[in-house]
């Protein structure tokens, strides 16, 4: 397993330097804050996207730099909250929140909030809400732990060139 810490710029690119066999970095990752690091670990089919923001607003664009994206892609945000999260491609936009009150989880496609995604749609994703002691949480806000998800393959499979993160902890 392979890890690399960055921290993200506000004007210039972040280049991950993992290499692989055929020295070819496989992302390159821009992000909003200049505090906003992220950390990569790249397996043979999966990779895990870890992004620490201290502000809890921010957004990461993660361009892959090899020929696929990885069978899976999982991305952690260490954040206290979730109330907003959006991923977007080339084609479509998944949406996602978290309620501060129950902890409850709502997931859309391409803005339209009003037809929730279930965990039947190919696009469904659960978000996970993992406490400090790495299992499983059950309220907000998170103290030292992490929302975490897996990216719906169906999101993958157009194989766009990158894919952008936003986040929103709680709204200000």
């Amino acid at each position: 397993m392979q890890h690399l810490i960055i921290s993200g710029l506000l004007v210039l690119s972040v280049v991950v330097t993992i290499t692989t066999a055929d020295d070819t970095p496989p992302f390159k990752i821009t992000t909003k804050r200049e505090n906003d690091k992220v950390v990569v670990k790249a397996e043979k089919d999966k990779v895990v996207i870890s992004v620490q923001s201290p502000f809890g607003v921010s957004q990461a664009v993660i361009e892959r730099m090899k020929a696929k994206w990885p069978d899976t892609v999982v991305l952690r945000l260490h954040l206290k909250g979730l109330e907003n999260f959006q991923v977007t491609n080339d084609k479509m936009k998944l949406e996602a929140s978290v309620s501060s009150q129950d902890s409850k989880v709502r997931l859309w496609k391409n803005g339209k909030e009003e037809l929730p995604l279930d965990a039947k749609s190919p696009y469904g994703m659960e978000i996970r809400m993992i406490g400090s002691d790495r299992k499983p949480a059950k309220s907000i806000p998170l103290k030292d732990g992490y929302f975490e998800m897996d990216l719906p393959t169906v999101f993958l499979e157009d194989n766009s060139k990158s894919i952008t993160v936003h986040w929103i902890d709680f709204y200000r």
